[in-house]
């Protein structure tokens, strides 16, 4: 067996991010910047107010108060989306509202409610200071400022910054094509079962975790125990597809073809590799990988928590490398443990799935329903995944690192 970390270690230096290309700017939340973003234009492009009220000159409600208000004259009234046409003087005063650019001569807003309306003047209640809710010229972005950089994940806030400087479209690693493909003649979609048949979880469970994950799966089905038909399976996927993932057929057994198809395709293929791996951990320990033409495929265990957790540990980093993210690795939290998590060592990592809980200024833990690896329920019930090293495992109330689901 290896430890994960190398297993981690060998798909990630197999994998290299999607070659960019422009996106439209309605399709690219989620996606990772791959050039950085200079500001071509100034935010917002002209001074404006961020208040309802009036523009005035600061000195001229020098003094002012409730009891000893300064009276202005009004000499006009501005809108957003209007433009400015008469100026501020002395003793003056413009109805403004948010928004509207900042009328000539005037250098602060007053908001409306420090403020009395008395037909052509207006009673101001509270001095002012220059600026006063006055929002600048490229307060927000200077044109040449760098905006953001390459490798930033876009949320819908970095789109909204991207359109108020006119981009339509980024340059952005795609989101990746994911086939997924079950394997087993025992599977079935849906409807009655014959004896010695099941249901197929896996791969509904995979299409969602992929979609959660950014990515945009693509259902290749489910594949029988057969090397023909999982070599056509296998090839159209990795053809057609950024990465691929089956779930089932990579052991020790007589039909696990997923292996065999896998190291048979890499070695056809010029630049591709591959890797049959144990790792120390439980649940999910076999794994098959390879890069076929660049193309990753992720043999993962059939038992359907062992496909969920080996999801998470090894597949989800190269997704995420895939899509030219950098922080690839989940980074885990520590809680403490509201009852045992006892284990009996045997030299791997264990991942207890866990019910996690924020109180009391901390993350607290629990297990969440039967840990065996055919027990899709309780891996259903979990928000977390417990660390346990090798030994005894885990007492009432110490600490536990745990990856958040």
């Amino acid at each position: 067996m290896i430890p994960l970390a190398e297993a981690q270690q060998r798909i990630l230096e197999a994998v290299a991010p999607l070659e960019p290309k422009a996106v439209p700017l309605s399709a690219a939340r989620g996606l990772v910047l791959a050039d950085n973003v200079i500001a071509s234009e100034m935010v917002p492009p002209f001074a404006n107010t961020a208040m309802d009220g009036y523009a005035v000159r600061a000195a001229d409600t020098a003094g002012a108060s409730e009891p000893a208000p300064a009276t202005l004259r009004v000499v006009g009234e501005l809108a957003a989306g209007a433009g400015p046409t008469t100026a501020v003087g002395s003793g003056e005063a413009i109805r403004i509202m948010t928004g509207a650019p900042m009328p000539a001569g005037a250098d602060a807003v007053v908001m409306v409610e420090h403020t009395k309306s008395e037909g052509a003047t207006v009673a101001i209640f509270e001095a002012a200071t220059r600026g006063d809710h006055v929002r600048f010229a490229g307060g927000d972005l200077e044109v040449g400022q760098r905006v953001f950089d390459a490798g930033t994940v876009l949320t819908p806030a970095h789109l909204g910054v991207l359109a108020s400087l006119d981009v339509a479209a980024v340059r952005c690693h795609p989101r990746p094509r994911v086939a997924v493909c079950s394997t087993g003649d025992e599977l079935v979609a849906s409807g009655a079962l014959a004896p010695g048949q099941i249901r197929d979880s896996n791969r509904p469970m995979l299409l969602a975790v992929l979609e959660e994950a950014g990515c945009e799966p693509v259902d290749f089905g489910i594949a029988r125990d057969d090397e023909q038909v999982l070599t056509a399976t296998i090839t159209r996927a990795v053809d057609e597809c950024d990465a691929l993932v089956t779930s089932g057929a990579v052991s020790m057994g007589d039909y696990d073809f997923v292996k065999v198809v896998l190291e048979r395709l890499a070695a056809e293929r010029a630049g591709s590799t591959y890797s049959w791996m144990q790792i120390a951990i439980k649940p999910a320990k076999p794994l098959a990988f390879a890069a076929i033409g660049g193309v990753p495929a992720f043999g993962l265990p059939g038992n359907p928590v062992s496909s969920r957790v080996s999801f998470e540990l090894l597949a989800r980093p190269a997704l995420r490398r895939l899509a030219g993210r950098s922080d690839v690795l989940a980074e885990p939290v520590i809680a403490r443990a509201v009852s045992a998590l006892p284990r009996r060592a045997d030299g791997r990592l264990h991942f207890d799935r866990v019910l996690v809980r924020y109180e009391n200024g901390g993350y607290v833990c629990e297990r969440a329903g039967v840990q065996a690896s055919n027990v899709l329920s309780g891996m259903a019930a979990a928000t977390g995944l417990a660390i346990l090293e090798d030994g005894p495992g885990i007492q009432a109330g110490e600490s536990v690192p745990v990856l958040l689901l």
